[in-house]
């Protein structure tokens, strides 16, 4: 008998879905910022054993109020995430309010898949709150499995995972055996410049860019890859490069160091900064970068 199943992680911003999808995979997929909104993807890990096979997938934050066409498009990747899971794995935490959380709850309501829910940032509850949340799920919602973790220490993670493994249906594997993800170097090469821009630079900037590779040429011991910072102003171009470029030079280095990593070789990357005026709400460029299903 081999078990195999799509498990989607959903929940609203900055409750720590992808820390968690991080530390159940055992290895860094998600990119992770103390920003919300750090996920605008679907990104999928494929945790593989001899007899079963789990396909986590890390989903955007659901935003209540989407202020741009990009977050609406976001928000329908996690609303696509409860047609095509066989296991929904719904993350949230102490801090989250319920009018927040209203519309996933009916999602939660309506799911046909199992619901397992994750209450998250356990080290930042005292216990009397931990459990009361965890009774106040139970009550939502009777036949979901809940459990109190902390994703960023790997608590109840090993469990979690556990009751995950028991809730997969039988099923041969979607993916080969030795696949942990179903998306390219490429990507992860843009997410990893993301991560920095949202991690080097403050306020709106960083939600207004987007990256995308220009041209990615591997060699045994190099690749060399050019970048293309895509922002809506020319102000914002600036910032970006900051004076005398010493901005975009420290984005460089931070992010190649990131590269080098992720491949094991030595990376030459270029970054380059161009204005796509409102690329937020613009459809053609939305369905450009990947944000239309």
């Amino acid at each position: 008998m081999h078990k195999a199943g799509f498990v989607n992680i959903v929940g609203l911003p900055n409750v720590g879905k992808s820390t968690l999808m991080n530390a159940l995979m055992g290895e860094k997929m998600s990119i992770i910022t103390p920003k919300a909104q750090t996920t605008r993807h679907r990104i999928r890990g494929i945790w593989n054993r001899d007899d079963y096979q789990v396909v986590f997938c890390d989903t955007p934050g659901y935003i209540t109020q989407p202020a741009y066409k990009l977050q609406a498009n976001m928000n329908e990747f996690v609303e696509e995430a409860f047609t095509d899971a066989d296991i929904v794995l719904f993350v949230t935490d102490k801090f989250q309010k319920n009018e927040e959380q209203a519309a996933l709850h009916t999602y939660l309501q309506k799911s046909k898949a199992p619901v397992v829910v994750a209450i998250n940032k356990l080290d930042l509850c005292k216990p009397e709150e931990a459990q009361k949340l965890s009774e106040k799920w139970q009550a939502d919602l009777p036949s979901a499995t809940v459990f109190i973790i902390s994703a960023e220490h790997k608590h109840a993670v090993n469990e979690l995972r556990n009751k995950i493994i028991e809730l997969l249906p039988e099923s041969p594997p979607y993916f080969e055996k030795d696949q942990i993800t179903d998306r390219a170097v490429r990507f992860f090469v843009t997410e990893i410049v993301r991560e920095k821009l949202l991690l080097l630079y403050d306020k709106e900037i960083p939600y207004s860019c987007e990256v995308e590779i220009e041209s990615f040429k591997e060699a045994e011991n190099i690749d060399r890859i050019r970048c293309n910072i895509f922002v809506e102003r020319e102000s914002q171009k600036a910032i970006i490069i900051g004076n005398k470029g010493e901005a975009i030079k420290k984005l460089g280095i931070e992010s190649r160091k990131s590269v080098e990593q992720l491949t094991g070789k030595q990376a030459h990357l270029e970054l380059f900064v161009k204005v796509k005026d409102k690329w937020r709400n613009d459809e053609n460029a939305l369905r450009k970068f990947g944000y239309k299903i």
